[in-house]
């Protein structure tokens, strides 16, 4: 077994426990620091995937930018009266467990019943995971989608905007 097989699944292993601990935990800044665990899991599985761009870009979008906004909406909101926010038995979290049952079930059945899985990494991924290449590849072979996402975003910007003066006047 390589070294960067090993790596591969001890991040596996933490970012599962930390994904686990964010859902299952009572304490909301709790659940919002096991989410930055999760994410910075994540940006080693992707460096173990030689895809650096996204690594980085985990790290500073998700686990900046995303999870300040978290922190402070978790401020900002008054949990005081934690009492208040238990909620009693019902049927979704038996169906939430049923299907979570039945996923990993599935994936289990996957991963085992596959007979070539082909874990080599392409010489490629290197090169392929710069944000040059990354570049390329945006504004050759996908210029017109990243065009229009620009053109949504600057939509929504201008739709909250709007809705903002309405509110203030």
């Amino acid at each position: 077994m390589s070294l960067l097989y090993f790596f591969f699944i001890v991040l596996t292993v933490f970012a599962i426990a930390s994904a686990l601990v964010t859902i299952l935990s009572r304490n909301p800044l709790r659940s919002a620091f096991a989410l930055v665990v999760h994410f910075l899991m994540l940006a080693g599985l992707y460096l173990t995937l030689n895809a650096q761009f996204i690594a980085i870009i985990q790290v500073l979008v998700y686990g900046g930018a995303i999870m300040v906004l978290v922190i402070f909406v978790i401020m900002l909101l008054n949990l005081a009266r934690e009492e208040s926010l238990a909620e009693k038995f019902d049927y979704r979290r038996l169906l939430a467990v049923a299907l979570g049952v039945a996923f990993v079930l599935q994936f289990t059945i996957a991963f085992f019943s596959s007979k070539n899985l082909n874990s080599n990494i392409s010489s490629d991924s290197v090169r392929i995971g710069t944000a040059s290449e990354i570049g390329k590849a945006l504004f050759t072979n996908y210029l017109v989608p990243f065009e229009i996402i620009g053109i949504l975003l600057l939509s929504a910007i201008i739709g909250a905007i709007v809705l903002a003066k309405r509110k203030v006047e």
